[in-house]
């Protein structure tokens, strides 16, 4: 039995003009970080979209909490190093692919895809055993894109810009 989709849904698909054009793998800019160019996998099926790190360092600094972490930006090279600093804005239990729960740092940052930027939440995980150091998830992308699952690369390098 088919249902129709709440009007809000029908209405948010309609309007589709301002949306960016996402194949299943994108380059993605993480500014605010120092990433400039990193590859991202678009994955409607994950809701909170994360980032690699292979190392992490929580602090508290003014009465935040911080976290420093380090992270390879290219899949197979561990010579190319970014260190990266961010507010903690939450800590949360998170399951991955494989059913496996595990407590992960939460931080907001800037994503830029190709031309356009806005502010995602990124879980902080170590995906040296994964083919990407991103995941995209759809809470990211809910109302900003429309994904073309048979293609790549649809937006391009993100521009380059200094953080927002």
């Amino acid at each position: 039995m088919l249902t129709n989709p709440p009007e809000d849904v029908a209405q948010q698909a309609a309007s589709t003009v301002d949306r960016i054009a996402l194949g299943w793998r994108e380059w993605v800019g993480l500014p605010e970080l120092g990433i400039h160019r990193i590859k991202a996998k678009v994955d409607t099926g994950a809701r909170t979209s994360c980032l690699h790190t292979f190392r992490m360092e929580p602090y508290e600094q003014g009465g935040k909490r911080r976290v420093r972490f380090w992270v390879h930006p290219v899949q197979n090279d561990l010579h190319q190093v970014i260190e990266c600093d961010a507010v903690v804005i939450d800590e949360r239990m998170v399951s991955d692919s494989g059913g496996h729960r595990e407590q992960r740092l939460v931080i907001l940052t800037s994503l830029l895809v190709g031309e356009r930027s806005w502010s995602v939440e990124m879980t902080l995980t170590n995906r040296d055993s994964m083919r990407f150091r991103m995941l995209l998830g759809r809470t990211a992308m809910a109302g900003q894109s429309l994904v073309f699952p048979e293609s790549s690369y649809l937006a391009g390098e993100p521009a380059l810009r200094t953080p927002l």
